[in-house]
């Protein structure tokens, strides 16, 4: 594969898009998750960069989703991948310049797509220059911008705090005789949200990237930015409340209730700035990461209701937890009744976890199974993510010890294998040198062989395709509103099967999905009148007042 030329520099770094501002584009939108590492090398080095991703935007805006989310591009020493940032105003040489971003921006807002970009502010880098100040001495201007904390009589850390990446959540500093706090790597303090220069600092740099045209911010661990000033110990999760499916006994980090390293109600006032800098720039929107399996529902809808907070979030309940009618009932219902007011974005997949293909259909037929995955998600109340390589129905990596380069997998190998399986290339050509992501010998990650015969170019062939399938059901979602900001109504069903109407004024519809490997018949509600809607790839029939589904198989109806 040759390297294209640059694309043609542009004069402005502010960017949107032409359409007058819709201040409400993002409620019901699909957003495309994209990991530059692995998404299009341009310059031939083996990692994904943005000029890459500025020659693929064609491809993204054809499949019908309304706005990009950029993962972390910004300078870093890559200890996390860019999850730990040096600096939060540029971009990173592996990934390009300035004019890479302002030039991707152009041509994503040329495209009608918006563009949300991450922001990690509970921690940063250790190589940043504010930690690097702070750690020198007890008394310098930015001594009190991470936390700090002196250690027990006996030299031990402050208290039992833990770890997400493994062992204490407290390191040692010889210079300043005292503890600094990090809920991921130890090259990751994390930042004092308690010193309100912190924050307008932080704030700052966000408005950096506003100015530039972007269009919204995901807000990594957004429940993280706060912890106690006490400093009191953990309490143990009772064992009645530990949930295995969203937080795994492999970890230690999950035998404690986090009452008081994160979720801490000091965060809604920071999130009422955060909102008020993006309320300045008309039509931009803002969804929080809520990494908490204990308190998730409760945090979104503090933290997305009223209308002065974030605009939505998204929790884990269906980036873990059992592919059944039992738990998504569980979930929407647990939604509907605790935050009625809230918004919150689906993601079945992303760059943390593994592949729902491979999740949730461990065998059988995984092709089936990944149509109905689209369906679903694109039937349910809310925003949804789709993460790069979902609309190939790509599989979770398969790979060895030696390929791993993820510290989260490296340290908890075999038990769990990490989040390189979800992060491997894109595959674009497969007859080309690395499915067509790059021109260097070797990629920062393999790309399994078994991902070629998903390769864009064979799925464009066939209008069978699951990319196909993709495309039909967001060009279809988009021309019915009741789709995107429709309520919903969960109805009981037969086994195996989730039914639920979704309303928007005077429509209503009513989605039926078999989400078994068997076929079923499936009553429809008593005293309503249902008519079948020409959804693609969907059962249209409606014989003796039931619907007949195949495995995997969907109904839409349009009640009255």
């Amino acid at each position: 594969m040759s390297v294209p030329p640059s694309i043609a520099p542009i004069t402005a770094p502010m960017s949107k898009p032409t359409d007058p501002v819709n201040a409400d584009w993002w409620r019901g939108a699909v957003i495309y998750q994209v990991y530059p590492r692995s998404f299009q090398d341009h310059n031939g080095d083996g990692i994904g960069d943005l000029v890459g991703i500025t020659e693929r935007i064609d491809y993204i805006a054809d499949l019908g989703v309304d706005a990009i989310w950029l993962s972390p591009f910004f300078t870093s020493p890559m200890k996390d991948f860019g999850y730990d940032v040096s600096n939060y105003r540029d971009v990173d040489p592996i990934f390009g310049t300035l004019g890479d971003f302002d030039r991707l921006l152009e041509k994503a807002h040329s495209r009608g797509l918006k563009v949300i970009i991450d922001q990690v502010i509970s921690h940063s880098s250790d190589k940043h220059p504010w930690f690097q100040e702070s750690r020198q001495s007890r008394t310098n201007p930015k001594h009190d911008w991470y936390v700090w904390a002196d250690p027990k009589p006996d030299g031990t850390p402050p208290n039992n705090w833990l770890s997400i990446f493994g062992g204490s959540a407290w390191t040692w500093d010889s210079r300043r005789m005292q503890y600094y706090l990090h809920n991921f790597l130890a090259s990751q303090p994390d930042i004092n949200f308690h010193n309100e220069e912190v924050q307008d600092e932080l704030l700052s740099a966000m408005r950096f990237w506003l100015e530039r045209g972007v269009d919204g911010f995901r807000l990594d661990t957004v429940n993280f930015y706060f912890c106690s000033l006490g400093l009191e110990d953990n309490p143990v999760v009772k064992p009645e409340d530990f949930n295995a499916s969203t937080a795994p006994a492999v970890n230690p980090y999950n035998f404690q209730e986090h009452l008081y390293d994160k979720s801490r109600p000091e965060n809604l006032a920071f999130l009422k700035r955060i909102r008020a800098l993006l309320d300045e720039y008309p039509g931009t929107t803002s969804v929080g990461e809520i990494g908490d399996s204990q308190h998730q529902l409760e945090l979104m809808a503090e933290y997305t209701s009223g209308g002065d907070k974030l605009h939505m979030a998204y929790t884990f309940d269906y980036l873990g937890g059992a592919f059944s009618p039992g738990h998504f009932k569980k979930s929407i219902d647990l939604n509907e009744s605790e935050a009625p007011n809230g918004w919150i974005c689906l993601a079945f997949s992303n760059h943390d976890v593994v592949r729902h293909v491979s999740r949730w259909m461990s065998h059988g037929d995984r092709d089936a199974f990944g149509r109905l995955a689209a369906r679903l998600i694109l039937t349910m109340r809310g925003s949804v993510c789709l993460y790069q390589g979902e609309e190939l129905g790509l599989t979770e990596a398969e790979l060895s010890f030696d390929d791993l380069v993820d510290p989260y997998g490296i340290e908890f190998w075999p038990e769990f294998k990490g989040r390189d399986g979800c992060r491997t290339p894109m595959v674009w050509q497969s007859q080309r040198h690395l499915g067509g992501f790059t021109t260097a010998p070797k990629a920062w990650l393999p790309v399994p062989s078994d991902h070629l015969g998903k390769a864009v170019d064979i799925e464009e062939q066939s209008n069978s395709s699951m990319l196909h399938h993709y495309r039909a059901w967001l060009h279809f979602r988009r021309e019915h509103a009741v789709l995107q900001k429709g309520t919903i109504a969960t109805l009981d069903a037969p086994e195996g099967v989730l039914m639920f109407t979704r309303t928007l004024g005077d429509e209503r519809w009513l989605l039926i999905h078999n989400m078994s490997d068997t076929a079923v018949n499936v009553p429809l509600p008593a005293g309503l009148a249902v008519s079948p809607v020409e959804a693609p790839s969907t059962v249209t029939e409606i014989a003796h007042g039931q619907v007949a589904l195949p495995a995997f198989g969907s109904f839409v109806g349009r009640v009255g």
